[in-house]
């Protein structure tokens, strides 16, 4: 991502935020922002019979999850898996993803030459790769493969507290913008259940330590209310998932402040396309018990006060279902918060208030679209309802 961009949008309906709707107006960019006057030379587009929304926000991508086998993720070459990360984050921006999280995996090299103008992507943050326990999540080997494995591309196994306060630092050491931590099971971990907590509470306290130090945040892979109060008792400050969460869980996640980023995504395409992918039994029948929780559990996160997100959590060729994923975040909480989740609020998780807004000062990030989703909230996630994709001041 390179070069910023001034322009006006005329006479067009411009989203002011959940509680404001749209209201018509001149959009203006210049340098790049939001800004009160135009340049004299801003390209100038015709805004009418279109509404504008700020550049969407996806804060669970992984740009290297390039196969749905965790081994396969994280044993190849690492130049293969940038390249083809090349791929995911130029269909992402195309889809009105301005800004990505990539919550487990993703490093300094990739943000470089996103920042330097290399690849079309999204602006683009990352964890690094996630932190595991032996035999947690993050750890892809099944009960009968004998290998070591230590470290990946997406994930890495370390025990301890020491070995953890090491790793935190080395992340933060290479510019990663928050640290991950695998907190329960999860679909694609082998050996796992689901709803068990994961890390001993002064493990992650020693996570949350040494985060919490230099300014940033830990965001946990959690399911269960067992596992989300485990990890929020210790220090995590944002929950991936949480399909399984229940009415109190939701509450003390509003008490605490602590936000939840669902990736309702990711089980619609495994429960549909998973088998013809060939994903294995082990997944599929834990992706069964989650995904009918999903929807329920980001609905009751939102009524309970909870700040929610938005994130898919794609893995290999499912990445195409990125925009599914807004339908289904629109089912389940309506538009105008969905649309909020997908901006506004993804900002505040992500801890940068230029994001996901149309306000002066703001990126100048925004996708146009051909109808006024509060009417017809099918233009949110269908591609065809994109006019244009404006990153920076720019169109894509």
């Amino acid at each position: 991502m390179t070069g910023q961009g001034s322009m006006v949008i005329v006479d067009t309906q411009i989203w002011r935020g959940k509680a404001r709707g749209f209201e018509p107006g001149d959009l203006i960019i210049s340098g790049g922002m939001i800004a009160e006057r135009a340049d004299a030379d801003a390209t100038e587009i015709d805004g009418r019979g279109q509404w504008v929304i700020p550049g969407l926000i996806d804060a669970h991508f992984h740009a290297y999850a390039l196969s749905m086998d965790g081994l396969e993720n994280e044993r190849g070459q690492l130049s293969y898996a940038a390249l083809n990360a090349t791929h995911r984050l130029r269909a992402a921006l195309e889809r009105g993803f301005t800004t990505v999280r990539d919550a487990a995996g993703g490093d300094i090299g990739l943000q470089r030459a996103v920042e330097g103008g290399l690849l079309a992507a999204p602006r683009y943050l990352f964890t690094g790769p996630a932190l595991s326990q032996t035999g947690g999540h993050g750890d892809p080997r099944s009960q009968h493969v004998d290998v070591c494995f230590g470290h990946g591309h997406m994930c890495e196994v370390v025990d301890g507290i020491d070995a953890l306060r090491v790793a935190v630092r080395e992340r933060l050491r290479t510019g990663a913008h928050a640290i991950k931590v695998m907190t329960s099971g999860g679909v694609f971990s082998l050996t796992d259940p689901v709803r068990i907590p994961q890390y001993s509470a002064e493990e992650l306290q020693a996570v949350a330590d040494e985060a919490h130090r230099r300014g940033t945040y830990v965001t946990a892979h959690s399911y269960s209310s067992e596992s989300v109060m485990h990890s929020i008792e210790n220090g995590v400050d944002c929950i991936e998932h949480g399909n399984l969460i229940d009415a109190a869980t939701a509450t003390e996640m509003a008490r605490r402040g602590t936000f939840l980023v669902p990736t309702l995504a990711t089980y619609d395409a495994m429960g549909r396309r998973g088998p013809g992918l060939g994903l294995n039994e082990v997944s599929l029948a834990k992706n069964a018990e989650v995904l009918s929780k999903g929807q329920e559990a980001a609905n009751m996160a939102v009524r309970a006060g909870v700040r929610v997100g938005f994130g898919t959590d794609l893995m290999g060729d499912m990445e195409d279902e990125q925009l599914r994923g807004v339908a289904l975040q629109v089912e389940a909480l309506g538009v105008p918060e969905a649309l909020h989740s997908m901006t506004a609020g993804n900002a505040a998780v992500l801890g940068d208030a230029r994001l996901g807004s149309m306000e002066v000062g703001s990126y100048g990030d925004a996708v146009l679209l051909s109808g006024n989703p509060l009417e017809d909230p099918f233009v949110l996630g269908a591609m065809g309802a994109r006019q244009a994709v404006i990153q920076a001041g720019r169109v894509v």
